[in-house]
């Protein structure tokens, strides 16, 4: 018998058999029927048997409310489920190569590549000790489904996986299935839309589930892969840490009004209960097994003096330990670290401090087993809580602090208003003067407990600082130690947050300072005046002294998200990568280390994509090793709700900057040549001229709102945050994540691909040929990679289903837009296959099988989506079928915003 008992074929048709069955109990065999009926039209069509879809929207026309629901239910159920089928696919794929010899893009093939290439045992070395991935989660409103839905829907897939990866008797399997068609009747039963908008902390639950329950476990696996395979290829490497889990769950304000201080309090509270509680269990479990006898071993001076440290601490617990567990040291040590776990935070006394003593012990142990020769008992049952004490520390994950500089602005200029100072009439350099001499007084010139009379926002924000010393001293430094600036355009932007730092006890300079203070360069403006930024930061004396105090490092933040919405596709990545290079330009000259922070999104145009084949995909020059990138909404489910998927990715990414790095340190300034430098700055300009273009011409909101759902996307519960940013209706005010979803919902992706063929076709009439943008693609990782996210953007793209929702739009709207944007996706199409060389945009067999597989059930979601738009008032149960085929639509697509 084989590693699966399934495939995904089986799976797929069972579980849509299993819905049926479903739907006919628990509706009407009129509704079962036309379920039936509009599956079989719109899968005739797909397949060429049927020329048009007249009769899928003869079936579709004039149906009554209630069944107008069905329909959209059943198809979108119907994607929960297939959904649940491919992931378990992707399982058997990992499995089953896995089986057969180290995966593409595994620890494995990263430790065979270091060695195949000659690196010495110092090298190797140096590009562990660079390393350090930062997977930071993020609460962006782009998650569709309810928290409820998803738990049965992780019930669903893990009767999947024991019908699939266990030998069952007859009446197991019976049983099983049983209990499968009981989680699909009650998700039948169970409301798909939310009635309420998330609050903020059911996001921040959300990203701390996938951690607690998923990542806790998983990191020590791909620890352990590591450091078996390069003990293979190496004789003396150590293994230093490489991961470092972020959140800005519970504490990105920018925008949202609903993250408060107790929000952030109550989320870090959560956190380290969460992982300590888990730390306890771990500790549970190993005295399990460590069991051994103290007349029978030497334990060791390390261990023995920890031990009687904590005999000294805790006396009681002690006596009671060695009363349970005579002569057996290693379960007395496990009992005292239980208790002062137990003591975190509590208001007894003796509790851990950090979570270094907790590691020290955790590694006393460790040192300990392995001096009494049981190496194989230490590696198997204590590395991984080594390592999970590394990675989660006392937080689970270390909290980001975001907001919009216009917030600090506006408080600093209060503040100083009452001390005389009337900051708002001074030009850029006078306020980086008056900050400056202010960080470097020994007083502080402001109180930000003091915060009567001041604005609404003057005082959220001075009351943020003023609590993010609280916590600092409460919780520790890292559990949130980094502020990002949104929509930093001058040097002042950062030195106010730092500043506000200074005052609130965060720094004391020049000796120490608490904060990364992490500027977001979002805009076009930004990008291009970063040498101004930054170099004034470094060369100014205060901002120098708190740099110093964080190791020399420098976080920098690329927003990919508004970047394309301001520039279009082809421009964007071009800006993002000439501008990467550009800051590890300044940095070096300045010696400052920079760590970039990719501020990516899930979907094509904000950023998503293959992350290892992006972490590879960036200049040389601007890999130090230490790498950060958010993860957000359906993606981090995507992504990490599997454990064996989870691992996969966490794997990959490792993989990827493991190899990037080794790279930069053998090659640090990447060889392109001066002639494709050119080629994609010819074809960027006049792609951003076209899309500017397009996004400024009259009427193109207007048919922006009509061709698209973005006005019942605005009404969606699916975040805690507004969708735009002050409510006025244009492309600039609007949030990149509802614009893309609009798109999405569509079919015409226009954010992924939009005025690359004229970028492309621009520099062809320039004087360049096919042959040269041929080469680049085979060559060059960033080109690559950019039209390869094209392709996929592309390929979820379909020009009939987005003509249904163009006839939405005024005729003299349609008329002017569509055409227009149907001819650049045509000619789109024809230079990414051309230049790839392929004959279909897709280069993975089983995307375009899914493509294929999920087509003609997302086509009855769009068709009955553009009949309600096109009315002008709804019931109130036609309200709910319609936010329920965005739903549905968002699960078939697999994208979001």
């Amino acid at each position: 018998m084989g590693l699966h008992a399934r495939d995904v074929r089986r799976d797929v048709r069972e579980l849509g058999a299993l819905l049926g069955d479903v739907l006919a109990d628990q509706t009407s065999t009129e509704a079962f029927d036309l379920v039936e009926a509009v599956r079989t039209s719109s899968i005739d069509y797909r397949r060429g048997d049927a020329s048009s879809r007249d009769e899928l929207r003869a079936e579709l026309e004039d149906l009554p409310p209630e069944l107008e629901g069905v329909v959209a239910r059943a198809f979108t159920t119907y994607f929960e489920l297939i959904n649940l089928a491919e992931e378990r696919e992707r399982v058997r794929a990992i499995r089953e190569g896995s089986q057969d010899g180290p995966l593409a893009d595994s620890v494995a093939a990263a430790a065979a590549e270091l060695a195949d290439s000659g690196a010495d045992e110092e090298t190797v070395q140096q590009v562990l000790d660079d390393v350090l991935v930062e997977p930071t989660f993020t609460a962006h409103p782009t998650e569709a489904r309810r928290k409820t839905v998803k738990a049965k829907l992780r019930s669903v897939a893990e009767d999947l996986e024991t019908l699939d990866e266990r030998r069952l008797t007859d009446r197991e399997e019976s049983t099983v299935e049983r209990d499968l068609e009981a989680e699909v009747t009650s998700l039948w039963q169970t409301p798909q839309v939310r009635r309420r908008r998330p609050e903020v902390t059911d996001e921040a639950l959300n990203v701390q589930w996938y951690i607690e329950n998923v990542l806790f476990d998983v990191v020590g696996e791909v620890y352990d892969e590591l450091e078996r395979e390069l003990g293979e290829q190496f004789d003396d490497v150590e293994v230093p840490k490489l991961f470092e889990f972020r959140s800005w769950a519970g504490s990105d304000r920018d925008g949202n009004p609903y993250v408060t201080p107790e929000v952030t309090a109550e989320t870090l509270e959560r956190q380290r209960a969460v992982v300590v509680e888990r730390y306890r269990q771990e500790c549970k479990r190993l005295s399990g097994v460590l069991s051994q006898d103290e007349r029978s071993l030497a334990v060791g001076d390390e261990l023995r003096s920890r031990l009687e440290a904590d005999r000294e601490r805790l006396p009681a617990v002690a006596e009671a330990a060695a009363e349970r567990y005579p002569d057996e040291l290693y379960r007395q040590k496990l009992k005292l670290m239980r208790e002062r776990l137990e003591r975190v935070g509590d208001v007894r006394p003796d509790g851990y401090e950090n979570s270094d003593e907790l590691l020290r012990d955790v590694q006393a142990i460790a040192e300990s087993l392995r001096e009494n020769g049981a190496e194989v008992v230490a590696k198997s049952k204590v590395d991984s809580l080594i390592r999970q004490v590394e990675t989660f520390g006392l937080s689970l994950a270390s909290l980001d602090l975001r907001d919009h500089q216009e917030n600090h602005t506006t408080a600093v200029a209060e503040a100083l208003a009452r001390e005389g100072i009337n900051y708002d009439q001074l030009d850029e350099d006078e306020r980086v003067e008056v900050l400056t001499d202010a960080m470097l007084q020994d007083e502080p010139i402001i109180s930000v407990e003091d915060t009567d009379d001041l604005s609404d926002t003057a005082e959220r924000v001075l009351t943020l600082f003023a609590s993010t010393a609280d916590w600092q001293a409460e919780y520790g430094v890292d559990a949130i130690d980094t502020y990002c600036i949104s929509m930093t355009e001058e040097p002042s932007h950062v030195l106010e947050v730092l500043f506000l730092a200074d005052q609130a006890g965060i720094a004391d300079l020049p000796g120490y300072c608490g904060l990364d203070v992490v500027p977001l360069l979002e805009t076009e403006s930004a990008l291009s005046g970063a040498r101004r930024i930054m170099g004034t930061l470094f060369e100014n004396e205060a901002y120098a002294a708190a740099l110093e105090a964080r190791g020399n490092t420098q976080e920098i933040m690329l927003g990919y998200s508004d970047s394309n919405k301001e520039n279009g596709f082809l421009a964007a990545n071009w800006s993002l990568y000439r501008n990467q290079k550009r800051l590890a330009t300044i940095t070096d000259d300045y010696d400052v280390e920079m760590r970039l922070f990719h501020g990516r999104g899930g979907s094509i145009s904000r950023g998503g994509g293959q992350m290892n084949d992006a972490l590879l995909a960036l200049p040389n020059e601007t890999v130090s090793g230490q790498v950060k990138f958010t993860e957000q909404g359906e993606a981090i489910a995507e992504k990490y709700a599997n454990p064996r998927i989870a691992e996969r990715n966490v794997e990959q990414m490792l993989n990827a900057q493991l190899r990037a790095r080794h790279q930069a340190i053998e090659r640090p300034v990447e060889d392109v040549p001066d002639e494709w430098y050119e080629a994609m700055e010819t074809a960027a300009d006049a792609a951003r001229e076209t899309y500017r273009d397009l996004l400024a011409t009259d009427g193109f909101v207007r048919y922006f709102e009509q061709a698209t759902p973005i006005t019942v996307i605005e009404e969606l519960n699916l975040g805690s945050r507004p969708a735009s940013r002050s409510g006025e209706r244009t492309v600039e005010d609007l949030r990149a994540i509802p614009w893309v979803f609009s798109w999405t919902q569509a079919r015409c992706i226009l954010p992924g691909w939009y005025s690359l063929a004229t970028g492309l076709d621009a520099y062809l009439e320039a004087g360049g040929d096919v042959e040269t943008l041929q080469a680049m693609y085979e060559q060059w990782p960033f080109f690559r990679t950019t039209l390869d996210n094209a392709a996929l953007a592309l390929a979820r793209t379909d020009f009939e289903i987005a003509a249904e929702y163009a006839e939405l739009a005024p005729t003299n709207l349609r008329e002017q837009f569509f055409p227009e944007l149907q001819s650049e996706y045509e000619r789109t199409v024809e230079l990414v296959t051309q230049i790839s060389g392929r004959d279909s945009l897709l280069t993975r067999h089983w995307l375009e099988e899914s493509l294929e597989r999920r087509n003609p059930y997302v086509d009855p979601l769009n068709l009955v989506q553009t009949r309600l738009l096109d009315q002008t008032h709804l019931t109130d149960a036609e309200q709910r079928t319609l936010r329920l085929t965005v739903k549905g639509i968002a699960a078939g697509m697999k994208n979001t915003g």
